[in-house]
């Protein structure tokens, strides 16, 4: 049922940005629709960087480059379909990607299965007549949402393009392991080891891509050769991946030359301190909280504040969302800051446990100012959280009220 919904007044801090659409509300008063279009349409952008030539194949139309080897998807390139195109997906690389002779024969990269009852070698082509499964999934920088924190954290400050949805093809974990008769007795974590070159002069361990996850996590894990129907790209970690449904993006190492069950995790900086879930102002430390499985989340894409203002009338509240380790049982919109609620519906069809689902909610928005926000529940009735905890790495923000989005309404 479509609602006749008013504006409202929210006052907490940190609801959410959009410098342009604030500026135009704070003088709204007294301007004419077309005077507020000749002024947005005066406005000239600033010249996107360039896209860097190991993704040159990208759309630069979709893309925000934050820097080489962090490129973020525009919340208008989103669009409704489930799935995420390759040319629109994010980009995170903690080290440069390989050389691009690596997946000139892809059946030739070699993986080194240890912590089994009879570890060896795998080559892809080998792995491919070992099992097959298929797993749409999100994959989502663990960073998503940095720039949304009310304080901000360093690194790159993504807003929501920091994910995307993707389908993953390759051989369980569980189908290898088994083939090499089991893990090995007391093996705590899964570690997956990354084939980017470490630049000569440092130590390995203070720059190499290694993170452990909890031994659970292999029940749902692949080998993955392809993204989407087609071979991994490079710069998404081709010729073979590790894929961990349901857990932040470092986990789902590139390039993976060694997959190990240990008893303790990796050593490396990157797990030892670094994604770790740190209070404000401290560096990271063992005690602290892995970044590992991601929580219920959702965000809106349109009506964004980007676009503009918004006509008076019929609106669609159009946005994504998950539940991290569930799945989603549903979705609620708001247009009032969060002081009431109303049920989305879902769009398209439902790709599993670790997929997103599009949703929508039809309403009829007066003249105004609106927070809008929305929040996810998954199965197990998990709410996403109203406020997520600040940490120094500026992780796993799923606060819905930190992603509402202010919109003007004329």
């Amino acid at each position: 049922m479509t609602k006749q919904l008013k504006p409202s007044n929210p006052s907490r801090r940190h609801l959410l940005t959009g410098g342009a659409v604030a500026l135009a509300a704070g003088g709204m008063a007294g301007i004419s629709k077309s005077a507020l279009a000749q002024a947005a349409a005066s406005v000239v952008p600033a010249a996107a960087k360039p896209l860097p030539a190991y993704v040159a194949w990208k759309d630069p139309t979709a893309m925000i480059v934050h820097t080489s080897s962090t490129l973020e998807t525009k919340r208008s390139a989103f669009g409704t379909s489930v799935i995420t195109p390759a040319e629109q997906l994010y980009i995170r690389n903690n080290l440069p990607a390989p050389d691009a002779s690596i997946i000139a024969d892809r059946d030739a990269w070699e993986v080194q299965i240890e912590g089994v009852k009879n570890p060896r070698n795998f080559n892809l082509k080998q792995l491919k007549g070992m099992g097959l499964e298929t797993t749409a999934m999100v994959l989502q920088c663990s960073g998503n949402g940095r720039g949304l924190f009310p304080t901000k954290a360093s690194g790159t400050a993504w807003a929501v393009g920091a994910a995307g949805c993707v389908v993953w093809s390759g051989v369980p974990v569980r189908d290898v392991v088994a083939a090499l008769g089991g893990v090995a007795d007391g093996m705590v974590y899964m570690t997956g080891t990354g084939g980017e070159k470490i630049p000569e002069g440092l130590d390995p361990k203070s720059v190499m891509v290694e993170r452990s996850v909890p031994l659970k996590a292999m029940g749902d894990a692949l080998l993955a050769w392809e993204m989407n129907g087609a071979p991994i790209p490079l710069a998404h970690g081709g010729p073979l991946r590790l894929i961990v449904p349901g857990y932040a993006g470092v986990n789902n190492v590139k390039y993976i030359k060694r997959l190990a069950f240990t008893l303790a995790q990796t050593e490396a900086a990157i797990q030892k301190t670094g994604y770790r879930l740190s209070p404000p102002g401290q560096k990271g430390d063992p005690s602290h909280p892995a970044v590992w499985e991601m929580a219920a989340k959702s965000w809106i894409n349109s009506p964004a504040p980007d676009a503009g203002v918004v006509p008076a009338g019929m609106s669609l509240i159009k946005g994504v969302a998950f539940g991290g380790m569930q799945a989603l049982k549903a979705v609620e919109v708001s247009i009032d800051g969060g002081a009431s609620w109303l049920a989305a519906k879902f769009v398209g069809p439902d790709l599993g446990r670790y997929a997103w689902r599009q949703f929508v909610l039809s309403v009829k928005l007066a003249p105004g100012n609106y927070t809008i926000a929305s929040r996810a529940i998954d199965v197990l009735g998990n709410l996403q959280s109203e406020v997520s905890m600040e940490n120094t790495g500026g992780y796993n923000n799923t606060s819905w009220r930190d992603h509402a989005l202010k919109i003007s309404v004329v």
